[in-house]
């Protein structure tokens, strides 16, 4: 079995990564920082964009964690950026199979931000097929959901 963690946060080993560390403890997995990629905004179209190597891994994946620090009441806009640009060239299904979980940490994140933030995600997963097992906002959600990956 494959995880792949895609980590949202510009801080390559923060809180982000830790949160991430502790849902995979004793677990193998491959870093993906979105910070190293270029994925250019919905719409634009340059030589460069990385976009479809990210897709590439996501699929060679068995489980797909992607994590976000709580940006502006939501998520960072790397990951935003990331399931924007899905829409249209990834076909509806073309993750089925994968199981699919949200880190999402802050500081003093609201309900109201982590029930959106739950809504989004798990629709992402459904759309393109994954299970989706859940999101993690701390320690004790991380531990309660590695059991499930």
């Amino acid at each position: 079995m494959s995880i792949l963690f895609i980590n949202g946060s510009p801080n390559k080993n923060g809180n982000t990564a830790a949160l991430a560390e502790t849902l995979m403890s004793g677990s193998d997995y491959q870093v993906l920082n979105l910070a190293d990629y270029k994925v250019y905004g919905y719409g634009q179209e340059f030589a460069d964009d990385q976009f479809d190597e990210i897709v590439e891994k996501m699929k060679e994946a068995d489980t797909i964690v992607i994590g976000s620090p709580v940006y502006w009441h939501n998520m960072s806009g790397l990951v935003r950026n990331l399931i924007d640009r899905f829409y249209g060239p990834v076909p509806s299904g073309a993750l089925k199979g994968r199981k699919f979980v949200f880190l999402f940490q802050g500081a003093a994140p609201e309900g109201w931000m982590m029930e959106k933030a739950e809504y989004t995600m798990s629709r992402f997963a459904k759309m393109y097929g994954m299970t989706y097992v859940g999101m993690a906002t701390n320690e004790k959600e991380a531990k309660n959901l590695s059991g499930k990956i």
